[in-house]
């Protein structure tokens, strides 16, 4: 028997990442966020904007039609709307073109670093701002990648900041050639966020950590996530060596998230040489984890629900799930205040 129980949590009131700025041009672009068809265009001027993508007249994706000066028309009777979702232009209609009910729901949108965000809920104030990368210094590289991962937003958060499993999934590539050392993870968890520093850990011995850092040294490791879908991974190796992973979730649909990345990183090697060398190695992590992702869900899927058995060197998989499930009511849960709660955890890695 199983639970019929899955992971799957739809946090609405938030912002996601529909595209990268380049991709919206003079189309309308077709986006599909928590399942909910979208589609975005430029406005006249220039803003973005995201409409629910179905006419208000015979229900044809807008995706279907064009632009004309800054407003989305459809590609059926050719009703135009604007950003707002208003309808302002019914060809061959003599009265007056704007009425309530001809509105499309429209999503609130921003444009920052690069991104157009969506606040996922339409019709509705948003609160606070989305998400800003951490800024480029002098002597940084950055790499920017778009992948998709076949899971929850949930198993793709843990399984980007989950330490056991890169010794066996990514033997040889990250962890697992080397012998197993005891360290200690500092888990600090807040009402938007959770933290894991690992303290003591020696430098990876797989190949992605030899092209990081060839002389070895300790490490200064911190994962983090943050509501409602940002997972961070930070590595210091000596003075000369930084890397910082942040990669951004879009819930697709309950089983399929696509992760915006981006990879800041110095070392004591030219930044060109060092994407060249490392990009194949990340990317093949990335398939790994992307199998094993699949593999996952379709098992939870094909039982008809999950049976997670967990232990404490799941060190922020619980942790995710909780902050997810929690923003997803919009309160507290009642076991846990919403203050600040940390513990120490010892692992073999």
């Amino acid at each position: 028997m199983t639970s019929g129980r899955f992971s799957v949590a739809r946090v609405t009131r938030a912002w996601y990442i529909a595209c990268e700025s380049r991709e919206l041009r003079d189309r309308p672009l077709a986006r599909t966020i928590f399942g909910r068809p979208l589609v975005l265009f430029r406005e006249a001027d220039g803003r973005p904007a995201a409409l629910l993508d179905r006419c208000a007249h015979r229900n044809v994706p807008l995706t279907l039609g064009r632009v004309v000066e800054g407003r989305l028309e459809c590609g059926y009777h050719g009703w135009q709307y604007d950003g707002t979702g208003a309808c302002l232009k019914v060809p061959g209609l003599c009265g007056a073109a704007v009425k309530e009910r001809r509105k499309v729901p429209a999503f609130p949108v921003r444009e920052v670093d690069g991104y157009v965000w969506i606040w996922a809920e339409p019709g509705s104030a948003p609160e606070g701002e989305p998400f800003r990368f951490p800024p480029l210094e002098p002597g940084y590289t950055l790499v920017r990648r778009i992948v998709e991962a076949p899971s929850t937003l949930h198993a793709a958060a843990e399984n980007a900041l989950d330490v056991p499993h890169t010794s066996f999934l990514h033997r040889g590539l990250f962890r697992g050639t080397g012998k197993r050392n005891l360290i200690t993870a500092r888990v600090t968890r807040t009402a938007s966020s959770v933290t894991a520093e690992y303290i003591g850990e020696p430098r990876p011995e797989g190949l992605a950590g030899k092209i990081l850092s060839p002389s070895g040294g300790t490490v200064v490791h911190f994962d983090r996530f943050l509501l409602p879908s940002i997972a961070q991974v930070e590595y210091r190796l000596g003075t000369e060596n930084h890397i910082l992973v942040t990669s951004i979730g879009t819930p697709l649909e309950d089983f399929r998230t696509r992760l915006y990345a981006t990879v800041i990183l110095r070392t004591r090697f030219p930044g060109w040489l060092v994407k060249l060398v490392l990009t194949p190695v990340a990317l093949r992590i990335f398939k790994q984890d992307a199998f094993i992702l699949q593999k996952q869900t379709d098992a939870v899927r094909g039982f008809g629900g999950e049976e997670f058995v967990s232990t404490e060197i799941d060190v922020l998989g619980l942790q995710i799930w909780r902050l997810l499930r929690q923003a997803e009511r919009g309160a507290p849960e009642d076991d846990e205040p919403d203050e600040r709660w940390s513990r120490e955890i010892r692992l073999e890695v």
